[in-house]
């Protein structure tokens, strides 16, 4: 069984990318599970909060969550032509300590896709991830691009996909990543 974390970088309860990454959760293919990882609850970075009392708890999970896990799945709004900045506090505490870093990230299959109002989908939000994977040491996956642009047209007022289009590319973008992940293993 594979086993997938999905991680949207957005706190707003009508979030597009949340209803995104919901969406790709029910799509997972045979011999997937995708976990819902959150970002909800990490405070902002601060090192002397850290040196008085560790990692906060729910930093600590969705390390932990990341780590367990045979790949990622980051669904990203972006704000000002970028990363969110809550989004990149939560991976920022993710790699606290440092030495922890290769545990948690080196090799791991990344996959990057999003969903805005605007009408270029999340295209440098994405890009502006790859620096930040690069240095991690993840094994970003480029199968598949998939940047939802019109979000509000792509989804109704619960979150549901109402557009066909986009559902089939997102089916598309779940199951090309799912086979990156499964495909890039080694065999036993």
């Amino acid at each position: 069984m594979t086993k997938l974390v999905a991680i949207s970088g957005s706190l707003r309860k009508a979030s597009f990318n949340t209803a995104l990454m919901r969406a790709a959760i029910a799509m997972a293919p045979d011999g997937v599970t995708i976990v819902e990882g959150t970002i909800r609850g990490i405070p902002l970075y601060d090192g002397d909060e850290e040196a008085a009392g560790g990692v906060p708890a729910a930093a600590s999970v969705l390390k932990e969550l990341v780590a367990e896990s045979d790949g990622v799945m980051l669904f990203t709004p972006e704000y000002n032509n970028s990363i969110p900045g809550v989004f990149k506090n939560a991976l920022d505490w993710m790699t606290r300590p440092s030495a922890d870093i290769p545990r948690v990230f080196a090799g791991k299959p990344f996959a990057i896709t999003g969903a805005s109002p605007g009408n270029f989908g999340t295209l440098l939000s994405q890009e502006a991830w790859l620096p930040i994977m690069r240095t991690l040491g993840t094994r970003p996956w480029f199968g598949t691009k998939l940047m939802v642009s019109r979000a509000g047209s792509v989804f109704d007022e619960h979150g549901q996909i109402v557009d066909e289009a986009t559902e089939r590319r997102l089916r598309t973008f779940v199951e090309g990543f799912a086979a990156f992940v499964r495909d890039g293993k080694p065999t036993a």
